[in-house]
């Protein structure tokens, strides 16, 4: 064999692995990638899930709580906020997800005043409709936690992939890029006080 068909042997061989990683590599990266952007878009159904749940709530206890229009004025605007946020995972910059997280917080604390409000009526903690969908919206803000940390998993997955060698020489020229994770807020960050000296 001649010595220039061995070196176009070699050469047609460095091109075809090449091309074989190049191709393993996409896929694999496109695969995480589709895998973060599915979490995420069951991270927004569970959180409209829960936002569904909340007029059915929000009337059952004005129902019995008229004069708590600024609760229920709170929960309505919250919700309306949370409404107006829409995000790709793939192109979601990290002060849009916080901006997204945030409403999404502000959302959550309206609806505990509005569990609060329901604590001072013992007629409307009777009610079963109020009773089933509190039950429905505590099963719901689970499936957010378990949702969230779940996109975070493949956030953390797709992240390592197109930052790890060789992957990393290819992956921005591609297109892939850096997903954004959720965060803790700051209130989760420390433990809530418990105070048992009060007499209730």
């Amino acid at each position: 064999m001649k010595k220039s068909n061995i070196i176009l042997l070699v050469v047609v061989g460095i091109v075809v692995v090449l091309g074989l990683w190049l191709w393993w590599a996409y896929n694999g990266m496109v695969g995480q990638q589709e895998s973060a952007t599915t979490a995420f878009a069951n991270v927004q159904a569970t959180y409209q899930r829960r936002a569904d749940l909340i007029p059915n709530l929000t009337r059952t206890v004005q129902a019995y709580a008229k004069h708590e229009k600024s609760t229920f004025t709170e929960v309505t605007k919250a919700r309306a906020s949370v409404s107006q946020i829409h995000l790709d995972a793939s192109t979601a910059t990290p002060e849009q997800i916080k901006k997204f997280d945030q409403a999404q917080g502000q959302l959550s604390q309206a609806l505990g005043k509005l569990m609060l409000v329901a604590e001072r009526y013992p007629e409307l903690k009777a009610n079963e409709n109020f009773h089933d969908l509190q039950i429905q919206l505590e099963g719901t803000e689970n499936r957010i936690n378990e949702a969230r940390q779940k996109y975070n998993e493949t956030v953390q997955s797709y992240n390592l992939t197109i930052r790890r060698f060789p992957n990393v020489l290819i992956a921005g020229s591609l297109g892939f890029t850096p997903m954004q994770k959720f965060e803790a807020s700051s209130s989760a960050q420390s433990a809530p006080t418990v105070n048992f000296d009060n007499d209730i």
